[in-house]
């Protein structure tokens, strides 16, 4: 039985698109539109996006309305320390607690993962990547956690970095050794595999920017 409100469940769906990159940055959303799109009245929509600007998801005013909010690059730095930091705590949470049924299905994620890139369809490989983190993270039990952990993946700049040509080949491969250690039981060899896999991201986006020339992502000159 799912015991959120109507508005909880409305900013949980807007969250999980946005972060997935179905509702891109600088999207403007519409109260009318999301209400039909979910059956639901103006009311739960209108709250649900007052809680999402309230953690930073959205900006708005009462002319334009609500808008996604664009990517930071200068805060990126910043986010990747604190993703590390918690993220770290999850995984070690998920070695602790997960079964080999859950095993099964995040492997079974982790493949469809793979044949979405492989098919070269990026949207689709970015969508199945948030619900492998989502439900993997969801194992440990840790609510708060996860939830401003949510809050710092939609500051972070996902989209340019499913963009880089090798990422697709290293995420399946990271996944693998991730998956492997959690099913060997071994929350050390889990929480060092998730840490190489959110800075290998970060590390292959820092040298494509630099080799265009363009500017870091910790708000520096390339």
């Amino acid at each position: 039985m799912d015991y959120r409100t109507k508005e909880e469940q409305v900013a949980d769906y807007l969250r999980e698109r946005i972060i997935s990159g179905v509702i891109p940055r600088g999207s403007r959303l519409k109260q009318a539109e999301i209400a039909e799109e979910l059956r639901l009245s103006i009311t739960p929509v209108r709250e649900a996006l007052k809680l999402l600007e309230a953690e930073g998801f959205i900006s708005g005013d009462s002319y334009r309305g609500s808008r996604v909010v664009p990517f930071d690059a200068a805060s990126s730095a910043e986010v990747l320390t604190l993703r590390l930091l918690l993220e770290n705590q999850l995984i070690r949470g998920t070695a602790e607690k997960i079964t080999t049924e859950q095993i099964v299905e995040l492997r079974a994620l982790a493949q469809e993962f793979a044949a979405a890139f492989e098919k070269g369809d990026r949207a689709a490989a970015r969508w199945v990547n948030y619900r492998f983190h989502r439900q993997m993270y969801d194992i440990a039990q840790m609510p708060q956690t996860l939830h401003f952990v949510q809050i710092l993946w939609a500051r972070y700049p996902f989209d340019l970095i499913n963009a880089v040509e090798s990422r697709g080949k290293d995420a399946v491969e990271e996944h693998d050794e991730i998956l492997s250690a959690l099913a060997a039981g071994d929350a050390l060899a889990a929480m060092l595999a998730m840490r190489k896999h959110i800075e290998s991201g970060w590390t292959i986006l820092k040298a494509q920017s630099a080799k265009a020339g363009s500017v870091l992502l910790d708000g520096t000159n390339a």
